[in-house]
Order: structure tokens, then sequence, then C-alpha cells
């Protein structure tokens, strides 16, 4: 295990406040895995955090680990499956993100159906403001003491209010039994609404769920037809009576349990990456709405997170495609929109996610001088 020294702390430190000082504009850098994803940060150099990488903390026994930002998910995923734990993130992407990267950009996957996101399994973290100032909000144990949430507002603020060198997260065991199923549902936009309703009935929450459009799952090699792919753990009773329950919608036929790997890294170099989102109750409506979007882009591959009705439209980039979209998106079609990765010209139609007041109080308190991934969030403050 390694310790960030106070050295290179101060080193970063210093570098904000120089460039504070210059009005120079710097881009924080976890692994480089993402950089596509964001409004573009243009005209910036760049802050490598890889440097602050290792494990500084591991009690097995409470379940809590304490990593550098720069640490990467596949060393995480390594060092706790040897005491039979996980933290249980994916992100979309490879596990050679960093969990600082993944904690900036409160990126989750489709274990947020039972574990959470970022933020629910956030117990403190460290980070170097703009003005130079070194913060630590939250604790290494899971009782922490009340006060300013410093961490959840640090978690998904995109690297705009400062670098996170540090982080401690809550951890989970590995279950006995972890499976995979998947269930064909050749009734397309009427069993996205079936799969929803039934895991409202289920006694129990899956590990994950995803309910993916038919030309994703060729991809995943599902078949041809649209698909929901669930992942159950418990002990073995519990798993086999949760593979029962799951015949209210189809017959389960088992899935390979890299499926999830591969969902996490199906998007082709340059995709285009779309968000949707309303109510769980509206997931039927969103799901629709995204195959209006991509009803010109036939390669398109669209997946739900049922319980956070979350709907996720995957395109391969070219002119055609960005034509279409933009012809698309000129159309409000009563759901939010969240652009993760487009090219230039999408921006236009989605709303900057911190342009209110409160935000842009918060962003002028931590870089008064935005310097910070400038831009990345939408206009300066």
């Amino acid at each position: 295990m390694t310790a960030a020294t106070a050295s290179e702390v101060e080193a970063l430190r210093d570098r904000f406040r120089d460039a504070a000082a210059a009005g120079a504009p710097l881009r924080i850098v976890g692994g480089g895995t993402w950089l596509d994803a964001g409004r573009p940060v243009p005209n910036s150099d760049a802050v490598s955090m890889r440097a602050f990488d290792g494990i500084t903390e591991y009690v097995p026994g409470d379940l809590t680990l304490t990593a550098r930002g720069g640490t990467t998910l596949a060393e995480i995923r390594d060092a706790t499956a040897a005491h039979g734990q996980w933290l249980a993130l994916d992100p979309h992407g490879s596990d050679e993100g960093t969990i600082g990267a993944t904690v900036a950009t409160a990126s989750a996957g489709p274990l947020v159906t039972t574990f959470g996101a970022p933020r629910d399994l956030m117990l403190g973290l460290e980070f170097v403001t703009a003005t130079g100032a070194i913060v630590r909000g939250g604790g290494r144990v899971v009782k922490n003491v009340a006060g300013f949430d410093l961490t959840r507002l640090v978690t998904g603020s995109w690297g705009t209010l400062g670098a996170i060198t540090e982080v401690s997260v809550r951890l989970h065991a590995r279950p006995a039994v972890d499976e995979s199923v998947s269930v064909s549902l050749d009734d397309g936009n009427a069993g996205v609404e079936r799969v929803r309703t039934l895991l409202r009935r289920l006694p129990f929450t899956p590990y994950a769920c995803e309910v993916v459009n038919a030309h994703l799952s060729r991809a995943l090699g599902l078949g041809d037809a649209p698909a929901v792919i669930v992942r159950l753990g418990g002990n073995a009773d519990a798993v086999r009576a949760q593979r029962g329950a799951l015949n209210d919608v189809g017959t389960p036929r088992p899935a390979d349990p890299m499926v999830w790997a591969r969902l996490r890294t199906c998007e082709p170099a340059g995709a285009i990456t779309i968000r949707l989102s309303a109510l769980p109750s509206r997931l039927e409506g969103t799901w629709r709405e995204a195959a209006r979007l991509t009803t010109s882009c036939l390669d398109a591959m669209i997946h739900a997170t049922p319980t956070r009705g979350v709907v996720r439209c995957i395109v391969p980039r070219s002119t055609s495609a960005i034509d279409a979209l933009e012809r698309a998106l000129s159309t409000d079609g009563g759901v939010k929109r969240v652009g993760e990765r487009l090219p230039p010209a999408l921006w236009r139609a989605f709303a900057p996610p911190a342009n209110d007041r409160v935000s842009r109080g918060i962003k002028a308190t931590f870089d008064p001088a935005d310097v910070l991934n400038r831009g990345i969030l939408g206009a300066s403050a």
C-alpha cells in the first residue's frame, strides 16, 4: 500500500494557485479513458491524477477501503476479491478508469439497482480546490458525524470544484451465488412496461436489471430480440427462488456472467451517448422517446435501468447520425435529456446542468477564477 505524501498534495495545491493567479485553465485527468465525455474543455493544460494511486487503508472487517484518487477500479477489484468483498460500482467503461474520476463524474452502471450510485457508497474524500485549500469531507468509517456534506457536493461535480486526491468507500460482501439470466421480450415496448411492473411485485431486488433493444441484444450475444438481463445474488436457495419469480416475464435463460462487462464496454470509439430519464413509472414513454430519437440510426443501441427510469442511447458517430439526431432533438420529447458524449453540433440541444444561482455560487466559492475544467458543465460561472 502507498500513501499520498504531503509534498505531492502541496505541489498540486501550488499548481492550482499559480493557475488561478494567471487565469490559466486546467483540465483534470484521471485515467484518461473518458475525456470525450461532458462538454468540451478547450485550451486547457492537463493535470494528470494517475500519480495519486494506491490503496492507503483497507479494513476488511469493517468493509471499508481508502484509496488515492488515481487508483484504478481494477486495483480495488483485485484487492477486495481476495477477501470475498467488492466495491459495487460498475460504471460504463473499463476497470482501467480511476476511482477519483468515477466519483467526480458520479458514474454508475447496472449495479445501481441494488447498491446505489457513488454518492451512496462514499464515506469521505480529500480534494484540493482551485484556491489551494486542501479539504477533507466525511471520514473513513461508516459512522460519521453530521455536518455539511462536502463528500456529496464534490461527487458529480466533474472536477469543477477541485481535484480528488483520496476517497474512502464502503464495500459489500460477495454473495455465495452470483448468477445472470436473460429473458427475450418479443413484444417490444410493452415488454419494457411488463418488466417494470414485475419488478414492483417481486419480493426481492435483483443486483442488476437492464432492458436492451434488439441491436444491443445481438451485440451482447443474447439473440435477435429485445431482452431483459437480470443479475441475481444470494445463497443457492435464494437465487433459485428469484429465478423462478421471473417466469412472469418469460422463460429465463442462463446468461454469460461476462455480459455485464460487455454491456459496460459496448460503446464504439467516438460514439454519441445520450441519457434520458423520467419517473420510473413513465419508463415505457421514456423508452419510446429513445426509439424516436434514434429511429433513423439503424445501428443504435438502447438500454434501460427500470428501477431508475433511465434510458441510454448509444449511436455510432457518423455525419448522417449527427444530422438525424439534430433533427430529432429539435422536438421536445417530454423527458430529461443529458448528453454524455456528443459532437459539438448537438450540445446546443442540451441545457447546462449547473447554471442555476446556487451552482454558480458554489463554483465561485471553490474556484473563483474558473480555471478547473472550465466549460465542462456549461457556461462559465
